[in-house]
């Protein structure tokens, strides 16, 4: 940005106090508002990110004394308390834009007995005078073109790398990169490494913790774009997708299952196998005149993070025989007429009708 833009900018209403604030105060609202806009918090907002820089542009110019100072006085002016004027001796109007600036190099002011002063007259044709060569000799810049300090150029082209006048801007942070990866249930609950590739060939190899979630977000640091001048690189935000599995489902830590069991089982007891996410199966005990629904807790059997472990929870699906036997129908007729006198229903239409 060159000089001369501070006529557009209010610093103090970017950062949100007071033209008379303290050093003390511009720093509490800066760091305040740096804190809501940080790009780590806000990753993929332009706005707030545009919001950073200007914050940050702001900041650097008020924390510093002598370009608040000079800020101010640039203010004033954007004000209207400095105009053009014409040169020449006894000319009509004084205050013009020549008193600000002698006041700034202390040249004193005009008039009778004044003393010699800075002015900037027009030329012959009447042009304007150049603004951009008086805030360059202002500010260090020379009569040059702005990029230009003391004849030299700025390293990296037009105050690339650099601030406002000249100074090295110092590193900065390399952006994020949004990235997406996908897992079976099983290497997502036992933990995988992924190698991820970006779109100008570069390879990123990572792993991914046991027990991610779907949609779960992973911090790669220092995986993003690289840094400004030196500084260090953004981060690689991961989010992981897992795929459905046909038999097994997952309740927060807890994974889930349908276990069929059949009606013999279900009535009369039984032990019972039920598969395991790892492939290995293990015993559970059906108890007599277990109902269909009935969840069976397997302990330990479930997502393992740190230190603790979830459980796979067996839920009892009873199946009904699709074809009997002539001994089999007999010995369900008989059941039936065994149990001609109990309705199952009847504690249902109990509450339906409390």
């Amino acid at each position: 940005m060159a000089s001369q833009d501070w006529f557009d900018k209010d610093f103090y209403a970017v950062l949100g106090v007071g033209a008379g604030a303290d050093a003390a105060a511009i720093k509490k609202a800066y760091r305040k508002l740096a804190r809501k806009l940080h790009p780590d918090h806000n990753a993929g907002d332009a706005v707030a990110e545009g919001k950073f820089k200007e914050i940050g542009e702001a900041y650097a110019v008020l924390a510093d004394p002598e370009q608040r100072q000079q800020y101010d006085q640039i203010r004033t002016m954007a004000r209207g308390g400095a105009r053009f004027t014409s040169g020449g001796a006894g000319g009509g109007g004084g205050g013009g834009f020549e008193d600000v600036f002698s006041g700034m190099f202390g040249d004193g002011g005009g008039g009778a007995g004044g003393g010699p002063r800075m002015r900037y007259s027009t030329g012959g044709g009447g042009a304007q005078p150049d603004l951009q060569d008086i805030l360059g000799g202002l500010f260090g810049g020379g009569a040059g073109a702005p990029g230009s300090r003391g004849g030299q150029a700025y390293p990296g082209g037009s105050f690339g790398g650099y601030d406002n006048f000249g100074a090295p801007r110092g590193p900065r942070k390399g952006s994020d990169i949004q990235a997406r990866t996908s897992l079976s249930l099983r290497d997502a609950v036992a933990g995988s490494t992924v190698t991820l590739s970006s779109a100008d060939g570069k390879r990123v190899t990572t792993r991914i913790p046991a027990g991610v979630r779907d949609g779960q977000k992973i911090r790669l640091r220092g995986k993003g774009s690289p840094g400004d001048a030196g500084g260090a690189a953004g981060d690689l935000m991961l989010t992981v997708s897992v795929a459905k599995h046909p038999v097994f489902g997952r309740d927060g830590d807890h994974l889930t299952v349908d276990l069929p069991v059949t009606f013999a089982e279900a009535a009369l007891g039984a032990t019972v196998s039920v598969p395991t996410l790892d492939g290995t199966p293990v015993k559970v005990k059906v108890a007599p005149g277990t109902p269909s629904g009935r969840v069976l807790r397997l302990k330990g059997r479930g997502v393992a993070r740190g230190d603790a472990s979830g459980d796979l929870l067996a839920k009892v699906q009873v199946v009904v025989p699709q074809r009997l036997t002539d001994a089999a129908r007999q010995a369900l007729e008989q059941l039936q007429a065994d149990e001609a006198d109990l309705d199952p229903r009847a504690e249902l239409f109990e509450r339906a009708r409390g």
